[in-house]
């Protein structure tokens, strides 16, 4: 899951991100609705954080411009305006969701993740294949009710492999969605991953190599 925090207190956004990062989302991070816009143009986000006091561009103005450029990222405003007017107006404005400040870290990843599955076609709550399960939430995965030992980027992967319900990602595709923007475009580390989580799920193999096209389960 790609994930855009649009938080102008750094050290929250810092905050934030580290926790979803341990989730195993994929965080980019920007200060101002300005580059939020322009990263949003770009990357195929899952979910936006978009904090609603921001300066110069304000966050009621980047949630009009997400939707008129009719992004399919969902957007969930956390902000420090929580009376009930100012959730009926954050959410008349397009957002998808409302979190005021301060909130319970678990509940802001569970409003993100039930914001991930209301893409398009909705995704299940628990993930399956054949003997393969995966509860994104709980991050657990289980094949012949066996749990497996996987670590954050293996769940991330699997998770976008089960979510495509058959169809091939290319190595690019997953790149973009389980990494950051840090990640180096040239590096290998998709098809580490991918090794290592073959190795994992054991026999028989269930990820499949589409020549030029990807991976699939």
């Amino acid at each position: 899951m790609r994930v855009l925090i649009v938080e102008d207190h750094e050290e929250l956004a810092d905050t934030v991100a580290l926790g979803l990062r341990r989730e195993g989302m994929a965080v980019d991070i920007t200060l101002d609705g300005a580059t939020a816009l322009r990263k949003s143009s770009v990357v195929n986000y899952d979910v936006i954080v978009l904090d609603r006091d921001l300066p110069a561009m304000h966050g009621d103005d980047v949630c009009r411009n997400l939707v008129a450029c009719a992004t399919q990222a969902r957007v969930l405003m956390l902000t420090a305006a929580g009376t009930i007017g100012d959730r009926v107006q954050g959410l008349s404005l397009g957002a998808d969701d409302y979190l005021a400040k301060p909130f319970a870290f678990a509940e802001l990843v569970a409003r993100i993740r039930a914001l991930a599955r209301r893409a398009q076609p909705p995704l299940p709550p628990i993930l399956t294949k054949d003997d393969l399960t995966l509860d994104p939430a709980r991050r657990i995965a289980t094949r012949a009710s066996g749990r497996l030992d996987l670590s954050p980027k293996e769940l991330a992967v699997l998770e976008i492999l089960l979510a495509a319900d058959g169809a091939a990602v290319s190595p690019e595709d997953l790149l973009a969605r389980a990494w950051d923007e840090v990640a180096d475009p040239f590096s290998n580390v998709v098809k580490v991953t991918i090794s290592r989580l073959r190795r994992k799920l054991g026999d028989p193999p269930l990820i499949e190599t589409v020549p030029t096209s990807g991976y699939r389960i």
